[in-house]
């Protein structure tokens, strides 16, 4: 016996209004990481010469277990005493990743000397298709000295992006089977303690990056 139309209508409307909920539900979240963190930041421009965000206090410190891109495993300990800064991305990223790269190359360059001190630490979203291989073919073509590409399992993932109110999610598979990744854009940096001192967004120029990480070198030396 058939359905009545009404009854099938009615199971169609309950599943799109499941489906808006979920994505409501995460774009919410999102939304309030953003806001919570905002809120934070107004009340945490300590130092008058930073260029970028102090938001030192108010973050955990670095701590992970990941895979490098080399295959090996590594922790926040490769970093210490360098200035580390950790952008949470992914290689096939159509825009807002290779931009972040090429922009902390510049100012890699930019900074000299004191670029020494500096690592850039690539951490992927998307762990499927971001092989250590090809995670380090990807960094390398940005800065082969300076930065590392780092990988994990789904959960150790996750779990580091909320530890850092990191929000990402993975879009549906075209055709062709390929996917974009929607991720938070932005650059947490540390110091060679591991502590958190500085946010920076895409909005915040290769000139102000420098500037700064000029500063934390020269108070770590």
């Amino acid at each position: 016996m058939h359905k009545p139309l009404h009854s099938h209508n009615h199971a169609m409307f309950r599943r799109a209004l499941l489906r808006t909920a979920s994505a409501i539900r995460y774009r919410l979240w999102a939304y309030l990481a953003a806001g919570t963190l905002s809120l934070c930041l107004a009340a945490c421009q300590q130092h008058q010469d930073w260029k970028l965000t102090d938001v030192s206090g108010h973050m955990p410190d670095l701590h992970f277990s990941l895979t490098s891109d080399s295959g090996a495993q590594i922790s926040e300990a490769a970093f210490k005493g360098d200035i580390t800064l950790v952008f949470f991305g992914y290689t096939h990223c159509p825009d807002v990743c290779p931009a972040t790269m090429a922009r902390l190359s510049q100012v890699m360059q930019q900074l000299g000397s004191d670029a020494d001190h500096v690592r850039i630490a690539f951490i992927s979203v998307d762990p499927h298709r971001d092989t250590p291989a090809i995670l380090q073919a990807y960094v390398h073509a940005f800065d082969p000295q300076h930065a590392v590409g780092l990988t994990g399992s789904d959960q150790a993932i996750a779990d580091l992006a909320r530890r850092y109110r990191v929000a990402y999610e993975l879009g549906k598979p075209g055709p062709d089977g390929n996917y974009e990744v929607d991720h938070s854009a932005a650059i947490y940096i540390f110091d060679g303690q591991h502590h958190i001192r500085l946010m920076a967004t895409d909005n915040d120029s290769a000139e102000a990056l420098t500037h700064d990480l000029r500063m934390l070198v020269a108070d770590a030396k």
